[in-house]
């Protein structure tokens, strides 16, 4: 159960995408039933047409997006199935201004609280829902580190002249940071960088036109290339054919993209905030500054620009740390034994029986 379009763009739904691509896999169909995408609180008024079209399924177990939480609390009626939690956000979200979290925190409580189980992205995930009162039903399940097989043909000459190639994946909403990262770019010297932006740049329109107006500045001539929504292969051989991944984001409950640039060997630069000091460590896997030092950021850019040797120590030594985080097939792995186990209860003396399991997201 989730809201508005499975397909969107972010890495809460790709990694629900992942699972509903691997269900097979582990004797599980996962199907999706939505709430409309509509300002805060209005998607709830549909509640009772998603809960019908619910039941129609007749799920085994169903599994709520953190993102729906809110909008089945309140409701009317109830799930009839098992019911698990996938937590891509603390309760309240991450998104949103202080009023609607203080409104919307509670009630996403009050749906955690029928979840047989909730999984979470990452341990600072888990560690926030512990200190509410729910440690004892959290699982961690991170997301896969695999983006998927990079498009056919030649590297790419992502550089255009430049020293580096930076990589930026993240869609243009303002806890990602895209302008402090533009403000950063336009304070190096020319010809030491060019940056590559990949993500959706309509995610949030009006912070999309602050980066437009930002960007059409003299002092990024040139030194910018967008290139908007790509499929995941796409996506791919930016990371093989860039040279340092960025992504100043202020709050990532886990942060795919940083698994992901790192599992293809880019040395990582960023804030040091969300659980990105989680994944990669000052010195050794990347570079970080404090949240809102663009100075800072700019010369841990720079410095992995102009600094090939340590660039290509930090690279290797991202790939070696990727590789203990999980494949997308070792997540789904942990994912379906957490549902199965909520659709089945308590295991019996003789072999569980394969059961269906329609994931409702």
């Amino acid at each position: 159960m989730t809201l508005g379009d499975p397909d969107t763009l972010t890495g809460g739904y790709l990694y629900h995408r992942r699972m509903a691509e691997l269900a097979p896999e582990h004797a599980a169909e996962l199907r999706f039933v939505s709430f409309p995408e509509r300002p805060f609180p209005l998607p709830a008024l549909s509640g009772g047409r998603v809960l019908r079209a619910l039941r129609a399924q007749g799920p085994d177990v169903v599994v709520l997006d953190s993102i729906a939480a809110a909008f089945l609390a309140a409701t009317p009626g109830r799930v009839r199935a098992p019911m698990v939690a996938m937590l891509h956000q603390p309760p309240g979200g991450i998104d949103h201004g202080p009023l609607r979290r203080a409104l919307q925190a509670p009630l996403d409580r009050a749906a955690y609280r029928g979840a047989v189980r909730l999984l979470v992205a990452s341990e600072p995930l888990a560690d926030a829902l512990a200190a509410q009162g729910f440690g004892d039903r959290v699982t961690v399940v991170p997301p896969g580190r695999d983006v998927a097989r990079a498009a056919a043909g030649p590297p790419r000459d992502l550089r255009g002249g430049s020293r580096a190639a930076l990589l930026c994946v993240g869609n243009w909403v303002a806890r990602k940071g895209i302008l402090d990262l533009l403000d950063a770019v336009a304070r190096l010297p020319r010809g030491l960088v060019r940056l590559h932006l990949a993500g959706d740049e309509d995610a949030e329109p009006a912070y999309g036109a602050e980066v437009r107006r930002r960007l059409v500045r003299g002092d990024l001539d040139g030194r910018v290339v967008r290139h908007g929504r790509r499929p995941r292969e796409e996506v791919a051989a930016l990371y093989r054919d860039a040279d340092v991944f960025v992504l100043p984001s202020v709050r990532e409950p886990y942060g795919t993209v940083y698994g992901e640039a790192m599992a293809a060997g880019l040395p990582v630069v960023g804030w040091r905030a969300g659980n990105l000091p989680h994944l990669a460590r000052h010195g050794r896997e990347g570079l970080l500054a404090d949240p809102g030092d663009l100075g800072g950021l700019a010369a841990a850019v720079a410095t992995l620009a102009g600094d090939e040797p340590l660039r290509l120590r930090l690279a290797a030594a991202a790939r070696r740390r990727a590789e203990g985080f999980p494949t997308w097939e070792q997540t789904a792995d942990r994912f379906f034994t957490a549902v199965r186990a909520a659709a089945t209860g308590p295991p019996s003396s003789g072999p569980p029986a394969a059961r269906r399991m329609r994931r409702q997201r």
